[in-house]
């Protein structure tokens, strides 16, 4: 089998995300191609992480037996936000979709089975359909595309080729509101690599009670702002949140700069809590079934404080209301309470892609009936 995988994410990057680890379970099965796209002199200005591997764009290298290309152009197409430009974001990526990277042709030609990540990648839908009608095509909804920001094009575009794809895959029950109405729709959870109980040792902390946040992804300082004044016997740990320490921190919060994934492990471990401080604004609801944060703090039996909206029936997590610093201290109290517990059993990797490549043959890919 030959797989191609279609993202905005590169397979070299060294933040890792979902796609990076289905593409790790695709490369066992067959070949493998990892095509990053949406990537110009413009990424430079938003501080893409893709920004370190420049040198290698439009060059195909081989990464961990996976073909990689990082398709680079002076501009790529992007979302205008403003009603009256989307003439000029049809044209961008009008031209962006028929004027193809030859190296995307190539491999779209000779794939068996392509993926599309949730962003750009569907809008390449109908270049397959041309050049390879008969391969399997599979979209991975890592995020809703409204959430994400996607341009009206994008939107369009997905919402009009969704129906006709093989596979649309789910990683929680809560996407299929933003989704076309499509019978091809399967929930297929994100996975877990297991192995990071080896590298989750020894512990980094003093004795005393510590709590953890990982990660960027809607970031909200003041969480921290009012923790760390209501809670001065607990020392918190801020890792990898992309700001620098906020003026009204206490002197008990420390601020870390993003450090590859299995250092942050020992950190997450052995914490008293994890902290998941997501801002409220527009926060989605299938974050409760989605956030790595949160499934790497229930991995490691860690009570977890965040949002009521994103608790989901998840027993080991406390949430609270963003802003208001009663019921951060109440979530707070009653997680540093609460026994060292896991809430569900995540999935392997393998078998996330099983489910991907055959949603059929297993009961739990089934969206609920109302």
């Amino acid at each position: 089998m030959n797989f191609l995988v279609i993202s905005a994410h590169d397979y070299r990057s060294r933040r890792k995300a979902g796609i990076h680890f289905v593409t790790a379970e695709l490369e066992k099965l067959g070949k493998t191609r990892f095509f990053s796209c949406q990537y110009s002199l413009l990424s430079h200005l938003k501080s893409d992480p893709r920004a370190s591997l420049a040198a290698l764009a439009n060059k195909t290298t081989v990464h961990e037996n996976v073909e990689c290309y990082l398709w680079m152009t002076w501009i790529h197409p992007f979302n205008v936000r403003k009603s009256y430009l989307r003439p000029i974001e049809d044209f961008l990526f009008g031209r962006y979709v028929q004027k193809p990277s030859h190296v995307l042709v190539d491999w779209i030609t000779e794939a068996d089975v392509i993926f599309f990540e949730s962003g750009i990648a569907p809008v390449f839908f109908d270049l397959v359909a041309q050049l390879n009608p008969q391969a399997r095509t599979i979209y991975i909804a890592s995020d809703d595309l409204s959430t994400i920001n996607a341009a009206a094009y994008v939107k369009a575009t997905f919402d009009r080729v969704a129906p006709q794809m093989s596979a649309l895959c789910l990683k929680s029950r809560y996407m299929s509101d933003g989704m076309p109405e499509s019978s091809n729709q399967y929930v297929i959870p994100h996975g877990f690599d297991f192995s990071v109980a080896k590298h989750a040792d020894p512990s980094p902390y003093p004795r005393g009670v510590h709590a953890v946040s990982i990660g960027s992804m809607l970031f909200d300082p003041e969480f921290f702002v009012m923790a760390s004044k209501r809670f001065p016997e607990v020392v918190f740990h801020i890792i990898g949140s992309g700001t620098k320490a906020h003026p009204g921190y206490g002197e008990n919060v420390r601020v870390y700069d993003e450090m590859p994934h299995h250092l942050t492990l020992p950190y997450i471990k052995h914490a008293s809590i994890g902290i998941a401080p997501y801002r409220a604004a527009k926060l989605p609801r299938y974050l409760a079934d989605t956030s790595l944060k949160l499934m790497q703090y229930d991995f490691f039996k860690l009570p977890a404080v965040c949002p009521n909206s994103i608790v989901g029936d998840y027993a080991s997590r406390f949430g609270y209301e963003p802003g208001n610093s009663e019921s951060i201290a109440t979530a707070m109290n009653a997680a540093m309470a609460a026994p060292r517990i896991s809430s569900r059993t995540p999935l392997h990797w393998s078998q996330v892609v099983e489910r991907m490549l055959n949603p059929l043959q297993f009961e739990d890919t089934q969206l609920p009936t109302a």
